[in-house]
């Protein structure tokens, strides 16, 4: 059984990880955590303590977190301090924090991934080798999500242009056509043309739980591997 610490347990992300892992007899629920100050710590939620305590991280085997940079930057001396892997689903890291998780996982092991979906995965699986293929396409990438979520374009976004940029595209960031409105929970698209026909590639999240769902299959993968960065398609594909 895998003692599991959620971080950011109250957030949307939080409570979809915390119902499902509830669900799934591979996990004990150890705690979930917020930063201190939050109106929730000390309140039970689904017979779990909200906490803020880092010294608690001592309880768990794994850390799932869909919190915010300034928390997941936060968490990891803590992760490293009690040698705990991590599952990290926060978005919006800049360079500096991600140069942070990069130097924690050379002594715990971490699943660092934008879009813990698996089907998203399997996207950036599809789009790397379609890149590859049609050479001098134009490229655009489109993303849409709901009005909550802070960066733009997504984490997701950034991914798909890193990915095509490998094999020979240049996709700029702000060249990214994103979309925040209503309640989406996330959907992708990339459009390869011709002047002689278009190929389109796409992804729609129905609900949170497509990343919940990713995220407890990476836990589950990550149990025991040795300390390094490793990613949904490690997961997924190794």
């Amino acid at each position: 059984m895998i003692r599991l610490g959620i971080g950011g347990i109250c957030g949307r992300m939080g409570l979809r990880v915390l119902h499902l892992a509830k669900d799934d007899a591979m996990f004990k629920i150890a705690f979930g955590l917020e930063r201190e100050g939050h109106p929730d710590v000390g309140r039970i939620i689904e017979d779990v303590r909200v906490i803020s305590d880092l010294n608690e991280i001592s309880k768990c085997d794994c850390l799932i977190d869909f919190s915010s940079p300034a928390a997941t930057i936060g968490y990891l001396p803590s992760l490293v301090k009690f040698k705990k892997c991590a599952v990290i689903g926060t978005t919006g890291l800049d360079d500096n924090q991600q140069r942070k998780v990069k130097e924690a996982s050379s002594k715990i092991p971490v699943v660092f991934s934008p879009n813990m979906s698996i089907g998203v995965n399997l996207l950036f699986r599809l789009l790397k080798e379609t890149a590859a293929i049609l050479e001098g396409y134009n490229v655009k990438v489109e993303e849409a999500h709901h009005i909550h979520k802070k960066d733009a374009p997504s984490g997701t976004a950034k991914k798909i242009a890193q990915i095509i940029s490998s094999e020979g595209f240049n996709i700029k960031i702000e060249d990214i056509k994103a979309i925040r409105a209503d309640e989406i929970v996330g959907d992708h698209r990339v459009v390869f043309e011709s002047d002689v026909d278009r190929v389109e590639l796409s992804h729609s999240a129905k609900t949170r739980d497509i990343f919940a769902q990713g995220s407890l299959v990476a836990a589950k993968w990550l149990i025991n591997k040795e300390p390094g960065l490793y990613s949904m398609d490690d997961v997924l594909f190794e």
